[in-house]
């Protein structure tokens, strides 16, 4: 071949994990720097987990060239570090640079994606109690194949993650666990925990006896007797030197700390591992974002990131130009309200930046905790909080407080202790997907006696709906989208808005359209429509009260109007359509309503909330055609009755 013929890219030839072993050790550097170009070039464009994946590359390579997937699994707590695994099993090209986007790659691993994607998630502390299932499951019906869990150390803050570590040695004999450590979940890692992994990856004692003695032992070959020796010793000297790690204490065999880019001392554990009868756990320590020298830099803003430029690192600009996010509203009204209230606190779960409290963080940190990837502990915490008189707002994802239902229920609800929760993501969350689609907390809190629960319709009304949560008696929930409102202007005071009362926006006679949160927008676009095009008078209601609805508003409308129209970004079983037609049977009111809301299913991933919404059938002119169809309908059935 001549000197100036370009060479074909390694990864251009993985078309699944035999192309990986096939390689030879000394091109598998060449391979990992091509899939973290790979990663930064697809990741630049269309957003995503940039650093998490930058980290496991060469993880990931060598989980591949040591287990055999599909027949052994292969298990990602989160998933969101799934990339490389993507690109290594047949997913490359087009499909992964169309990354979380209409027709392309999830962003999160996906059993019906591929056959390789063991397990799919998309919350984190999922991987260790699913992998002990499968393993489990495997010792039941007697087959050979190996489960790994890879669990990043934030995982190891999560509650069900530490129940299924103490269930390991009681259900099963083979089972690997890689703690993935780089120090950081999506903030920095908080607590007990992540002080303990930082002691043992850092204790000068340990690591020179262990690189020391692992330098001589490994220089022979694997499956030497004098490499089998070097094990042997290593697990019965070490406590010698250093207390006993806390997962043998829970019957794991330790390896590491392992450097987690040097793919042959990787190899070289995890063939170990393979071949123990009993449970191990191998502790690696990776570099979040590495080969990316922004991400390394700024970890929080590169573990989910929006398109940016590859070069510098810079967000690029999204369609909504400068309009502030409902999150940093948010944010900047509780940090105000925080400064004139020293009882006023604010708890995230790992999410300091995402929902908003990184100002609060800053500016008034005595009043800001940040708990970890722990939603149950943040909802029992702040509900301890407010026993003694506090005001605590919990601001966590839509989704996320699904984790925390029952103490939601059982401490916060069933005792009406004052604690307000900030759901961001309520609604489509699109390139995420249905992990982290907020389609449900309707349903889930309508049920809920004494919580209070709203949506405003923009950043204004957000921060009055703030404002009075923080003066109810008893629990407050307010939902909102993710991204940027429709650009209101926030007062300088708030006001408190009285509890359960609806906003007329626009009178009508023909159809009254009660919209909550961005379909209120949507409600008077299509006023607007109907009204010009069909001539019909068209009414709107802002209903900003899901629980307690305003039953005197709908009421009063519904005796004298023919069609009531309910407009929700939610699912339609169980959420606000389900509340108005239960208030209008209570009343014996037989007055029709047409529900317009996300079937029941689970909602793929997408380019963009128009994209979604126009395959869903919830389109502006969708919508516009399905009131006035109803409406029609109406009328002809009026016309034949009185016939």
């Amino acid at each position: 071949m001549s000197s100036s013929t370009p060479v074909p890219p390694l990864l251009s030839r993985i078309a699944g994990p035999a192309d990986v072993k096939a390689l030879t050790p000394e091109q598998l550097p060449r391979l990992a720097q091509e899939i973290r170009d790979e990663l930064i070039n697809v990741t630049a464009k269309n957003g995503g987990h940039v650093g998490p994946n930058l980290g496991v590359v060469e993880l990931t390579i060598a989980l591949h060239r040591v287990f055999h997937t599909p027949e052994d699994q292969i298990v990602f707590d989160v998933a969101h570090q799934g990339y490389v695994h993507k690109l290594l099993t047949g997913r490359q090209g087009e499909f992964f640079r169309q990354l979380r986007k209409t027709g392309g790659a999830s962003g999160f691993l996906c059993r019906p994606e591929s056959p390789h994607d063991a397990f799919g998630a998309g919350h984190a502390g999922t991987a260790l109690s699913a992998a002990l299932g499968m393993a489990t499951a495997r010792d039941l019906r007697g087959s050979q194949e190996h489960v790994i869990a890879v669990c990043g150390d934030a995982a190891f803050t999560c509650g069900v993650t530490l129940e299924a570590l103490n269930n390991v040695v009681s259900s099963t004999k083979r089972l690997i666990v890689i703690l993935n450590d780089n120090e950081w979940s999506i903030a920095k890692n908080v607590g007990a925990i992540a002080n303990y992994l930082n002691r043992i990856s850092t204790s000068p004692t340990y690591n020179k006896l262990h690189h020391d003695v692992e330098a001589f032992f490994k220089s022979f070959p694997t499956g030497v007797e004098m490499n089998k020796i070097y094990h042997k010793w290593k697990r019965e000297t070490k406590d010698f030197f250093m207390e006993s790690s806390l997962f043998e204490k829970f019957g794991l065999r330790y390896l590491g700390p392992v450097d987690g880019h040097n793919i042959e001392a990787l190899c070289k554990n995890l063939e170990f591992a393979r071949d123990c009868e009993v449970p191990v756990l191998i502790h690696v320590l990776t570099k979040k974002g590495k080969g990316l020298d922004a991400a390394m830099n700024s970890p929080e803003k590169f573990h989910g990131a929006s398109p940016f430029d590859p070069e510098t690192g810079e967000s690029l600009q999204s369609g909504s130009g400068t309009l502030p996010n409902y999150q940093d509203v948010f944010g900047a009204a509780l940090t105000r309200f925080a400064k004139k209230d020293p009882k006023v606190l604010g708890i995230t779960g790992a999410m300091p930046a995402g929902t908003g409290l990184s100002l609060l963080a800053r500016e008034v940190p005595g009043q800001f905790f940040d708990v970890g990837i722990a939603e149950e502990h943040a909802v029992l915490f702040a509900a301890g909080l407010a026993t003694k008189g506090f005001r605590p707002v919990c601001a966590i994802y839509s989704t996320f407080l699904q984790r925390a239902y029952d103490m939601v229920i059982h401490d916060v609800a069933l005792q009406n202790l004052p604690v307000t929760f900030c759901l961001d993501r309520a609604g489509l969350s699109p390139n995420d997907g249905p992990t982290h689609h907020g389609l449900f907390d309707i349903s889930y809190l309508r049920c809920v006696p004494n919580a209070t629960v709203m949506q405003p319709k923009d950043e204004d009304e957000l921060v009055d709906m703030l404002h009075t949560s923080l003066t109810l008696p008893g629990p407050g929930f307010i939902r909102y989208p993710r991204g940027a409102g429709p650009g209101a202007k926030v007062k300088a005071e708030p006001v408190s808005l009285p509890l359960g009362q609806a906003e007329l926006l626009r009178e009508g006679s023909n159809i009254m359209i009660w919209a909550l949160g961005p379909m209120v927008q949507e409600a008077q676009k299509i006023a607007g429509r109907l009204a010009d095009e069909e001539g019909l008078s068209v009414g709107v209601v802002n209903a900003r009260f899901i629980k307690p609805l305003d039953r005197t508003l709908l009421l009063s409308q519904a005796t004298v109007v023919p069609l009531i129209v309910t407009m929700e970004d939610h699912v339609l079983a169980g959420g606000f359509g389900s509340a108005v037609l239960e208030a209008l049977q209570d009343a014996d009111c037989a007055t029709p309503v047409e529900r317009i809301g996300w079937p029941d299913k689970f909602v793929e991933h997408g380019s963009s909330v128009d994209i979604l919404r126009a395959a869903y059938g919830l389109s502006t002119d969708d919508i516009t055609r399905r009131i006035r169809d109803r409406y029609k309908r109406l009328g002809k059935a009026e016309v034949e009755a009185e016939a």
